[in-house]
């Protein structure tokens, strides 16, 4: 439990270089991310900022990637999974009390 002058004392605060830095960079990685038709993924992403003159890396990018909610777009293929079909033939149960 926190006490509560100490709580609004940390509310009070600014926030700190890094937290102020990952907004910048957030925002940088949001206009990569859209002038890409947003498919790039964080290595792509990652590319961009580079260029740019960032400096950043795969593991920073990819985490406020996605705490922005920012993901790649996957394919273009049908993915496998269950689509419908024949159903399974089940043999009968033998040891089912009769």
């Amino acid at each position: 439990m926190v006490h509560f002058s100490g709580f609004y004392a940390w509310v009070k605060e600014p926030l700190s270089q890094c937290a102020l830095e990952d907004a910048r960079q957030t925002e940088l990685i949001r206009q990569a991310w859209s002038d890409s038709g947003k498919v790039y993924g964080y290595r792509k992403l990652t590319d961009d900022l580079r260029a740019a003159g960032e400096t950043c890396s795969e593991n920073r990018v990819a985490r406020l990637a996605s705490l922005a909610g920012i993901a790649a777009q996957i394919g273009y293929k049908r993915r496998s999974g269950r689509y419908g079909g024949r159903p399974a033939v089940v043999a009968d149960n033998t040891l089912a009390p009769v």
